[in-house]
């Protein structure tokens, strides 16, 4: 099993910036670990669905954003700590929501915007942006 515990959240004036973190540990039933991981952020407002934030490809090199935070959020990922943050700025009441990070261990780069194409999820961590 892979867990994955995301951490950073908090409450924060409009402008501001957190930091989030994911930590990734376990393996898949193929042995594969957090070095050949698609990750992703996906958050949700209450009363909402859940959305697309951002995404990382197992190597690195490939990076998504949704439209609304381009710009203003930093993906990335430490394979040596098997960590993958999502640097956020320039902060809007309308990115509060509860953050979730989600492995997808089949690495297939071309579902990282469907919430379906990842098979591990965190338990989420709580963003609030005040206005």
């Amino acid at each position: 099993q892979v867990q994955l515990v995301e951490s950073g959240g908090g409450l924060v004036q409009a402008g501001g910036s957190l930091r989030l973190s994911c930590a990734a540990s376990g393996r898949t039933v193929s042995g594969r670990t957090f070095g050949s991981y698609t990750m992703g952020w996906f958050r949700q407002a209450p009363g909402k669905e859940r959305e697309f934030v951002a995404a990382i490809s197992w190597s690195g090199s490939n990076l998504d954003y949704t439209d609304s935070v381009q710009g203003r959020f930093t993906i990335s990922r430490d394979i040596a700590k098997n960590t993958v943050a999502l640097q956020m700025t320039s902060l809007k009441p309308e990115d509060t929501a509860v953050y979730y990070c989600a492995a997808d261990t089949t690495r297939n780069w071309s579902l990282r915007r469907r919430g379906e194409g990842y098979e591990y999820w965190g338990r989420g961590t709580q963003v609030t942006v005040s206005s």
